[in-house]
């Protein structure tokens, strides 16, 4: 059995937005008990990570450590079309990944005490995002 939905985010740009509880709904209605939710976003200067929601500073150390894996405006770089953001964007992408798949259980998701599902915004300015839910079973 396979259920799929797709939901709107709108980033406030360069950041962390939660998405942990719409996922969860689109889970509960998929009906499926057991399997697995996969989380994708179509779009390649942002990401979806799964990390620590109880402390913000966390997810500000994990800005800090990608600016430097993938810095604005590296004269380095050919790729710059829509700013000096547009090429960083791109590499912070491909390094923090742009799906995650999560076990279901119970007609749940079955993360960690501590873990929560984020929209990773790498462009500087506001997005609007769309992610997919994917639930198999």
């Amino acid at each position: 059995m396979a259920y799929q939905q797709s939901f709107e985010v709108t980033s406030r740009g360069r950041g962390t937005s939660e998405i942990t509880a719409e996922v969860a709904r689109m889970v509960r209605a998929s009906g499926i008990t057991t399997g697995l939710a996969n989380v994708f976003v179509q779009h390649t200067s942002c990401s979806v990570v799964l990390t620590e929601n109880a402390d913000p500073s966390v997810r500000r150390d994990l800005e800090t450590l990608a600016a430097r894996w993938a810095p604005d405006g590296d004269a380095a770089y050919q790729h710059d079309n829509e700013g000096d953001d547009d090429m960083a964007a791109h590499g912070r992408n491909i390094l923090a990944g742009a799906s995650l798949s999560i076990p279901v259980g119970d007609g749940g998701l079955r993360l960690g005490t501590w873990q929560g599902i984020y929209l990773w915004e790498h462009r500087t300015i506001s997005h609007r995002r769309r992610v997919v839910v994917t639930v198999i079973g």
